[in-house]
């Protein structure tokens, strides 16, 4: 009965069950560029294998450059004509990911499509380089800063070669699990009154802000980049040093299912890549299909407090 809940599909065609590699059977990727963020390991590494094996130029953009590497060597060992590049990025730190995006755009290459992937999850309270509550400030305010860096870049690319630019954020069914006022605007850095699963529920939900956003804007501006976001499924990934996560989710979410890594990358592998998302933008995604955020997620005014939040610490 289970196998037939979980291969049930969707309208896309695809279901729980469905793998990166069947959602891009038949595709090309070929002429196109993708970074993804968090490729060293789990649902990047995975991300960035298919992307490469169906064509793409993929740069790995990772903080562990051995990880990386060794990622790179398997990839090409199954796809030898893949390019792949790897570049260190850590998204705790505003510096290092000014780096990144300065040496990227200067190495002239375009941008098709940006995956931000990477992320903690459930840590002790912390704060990174520049004084920001950790989960915060890697799972959004790093790609928040790493994604305006490169829009330009994107929205070039997409201009010159007549081609949609896809941005797609990761997010997760924890950003339902998030505090009462869903972003915590002024007590972001509060230790006190700090939650491990709160405070990863609102990064998650300021991914799908952000994508939000983002969507809205490029509709008022006319541009040909999409931006979505979604929930990988439960997976059992490094993200889990502090937390079970079958616990976590058995507990407040109450809809256990855990993918493999490649299962995983499926929803990320779709909406970066399948003619089915093709103009589809301003949408949350969860197994290769549309699906329904929270009440938050969808509040406009709180994705452009976000914005202007997130201006504020990176400027």
């Amino acid at each position: 009965m289970l196998a037939s809940i979980f291969s049930r599909k969707g309208a896309s065609g695809f279901s729980w069950a469905s793998t990166a590699d069947q959602v891009t059977q038949g595709l090309s990727a070929k002429g196109l560029t993708a970074i993804v963020t968090g490729a060293s390991s789990g649902i990047g590494a995975e991300t960035a294998r298919v992307l490469a094996a169906r064509g793409a130029h993929v740069v790995m953009a990772a903080r562990n450059l051995a990880a990386a590497e060794s990622v790179r060597e398997a990839v090409l060992a199954g796809s030898p004509a893949a390019t792949l590049d790897v570049m260190e990025l850590d998204l705790s730190s505003m510096a290092s990911v000014r780096k990144f995006a300065a040496d990227f755009n200067a190495n002239g290459l375009p941008l098709n499509i940006l995956v931000n992937n990477a992320g903690v999850m459930a840590i002790p309270f912390t704060l990174s380089k520049d004084g920001i509550e950790m989960q915060f400030a890697t799972n959004h305010v790093g790609h928040f800063l790493l994604t305006h860096l490169l829009l330009e870049n994107m929205k070039k690319t997409s201009r010159e070669s007549n081609v949609e630019g896809r941005i797609v954020n990761v997010s997760s069914e924890g950003h339902r699990v998030t505090y009462k006022e869903g972003i915590r605007f002024d007590k972001i850095n509060d230790e006190a009154e700090y939650g491990t699963i709160g405070a990863y529920g609102q990064s998650k939900l300021a991914n799908i802000l952000h994508a939000n956003e983002l969507a809205r804007r490029f509709k008022e501006e006319g541009v040909n980049i999409t931006a979505n976001s979604l929930h990988p499924g439960s997976i059992i990934t490094n993200l889990l040093r502090y937390h079970s996560i079958i616990d976590v989710l058995s507990r407040t979410l109450g809809k256990l299912v855990l993918k493999n890594p490649n299962q995983g990358a499926a929803t990320t592998c779709y909406v970066a890549l399948h003619p089915g998302a093709k103009g589809v933008s301003g949408k949350y995604f969860c197994d290769s299909n549309v699906y329904e955020a929270s009440e938050k997620a969808k509040d406009v005014e709180l994705a452009k407090k976000l914005w202007d939040l997130s201006v504020e610490l990176t400027t």
